[in-house]
């Protein structure tokens, strides 16, 4: 069984993404280090050209492509990925959805310390943009989630601990 990890920026699904996959001796898909590869660039780049639509479209083309290669793999999903119902209903198909968490504040530092990540909205402080996007996404992550793991004070070691502790209980692997 697939676990796909979701969740908004600065989560630690990438960190955590890796953990998991070493710990389990899986394959580790990381879908925005494919997007960039097909993309020829990196998102924000990509972004800054293309625009978030053309984006979505890879997006969703990685998403069918890794759902049919990946076996016993974890997926390391972007944080917009469930905008696109389409990509949920096929990765909750592929594997058990982790939704990683964070208190708001604690994302916020997070996120400043990454300046690789694009602005998704323009003309609003950094701040409120963060605020927004989250309450707009926060029920389809909701919504998608077979498991969700807080990781405001949590080292990433342990978050991926708890995922394959309650994956075992669970009789997913």
């Amino acid at each position: 069984m697939n676990i796909v990890l979701m969740g908004y920026r600065g989560t630690g699904k990438s960190v955590v993404g890796r953990i998991l996959a070493r710990r389990l001796e899986r394959q580790l898909y990381s879908l925005d280090r494919i997007i960039e590869k097909k993309g020829g660039m990196v998102i924000p780049e990509f972004v800054a050209r293309n625009g978030w639509p053309k984006f979505r479209e890879l997006e969703y083309e990685v998403v069918q492509e890794v759902c049919d290669e990946a076996q016993d793999a974890v997926l390391d999903c972007g944080g917009g990925v469930v905008l696109d119902h389409r990509n949920v209903d096929r990765l909750k198909r592929c594997g058990r959805v982790v939704l990683l968490t964070a208190e708001f504040s604690i994302l916020l530092e997070r996120l400043r310390r990454d300046r690789n990540r694009p602005a998704l909205l323009d003309g609003v402080s950094f701040e409120d943009e963060q605020r927004q996007i989250m309450a707009e996404r926060e029920e389809k992550y909701k919504a998608a989630a077979d498991f969700v793991c807080d990781t405001s004070y949590v080292k990433p070691e342990n978050t991926s601990m708890e995922i394959c502790l309650h994956f075992q209980e669970q009789g997913w692997i």
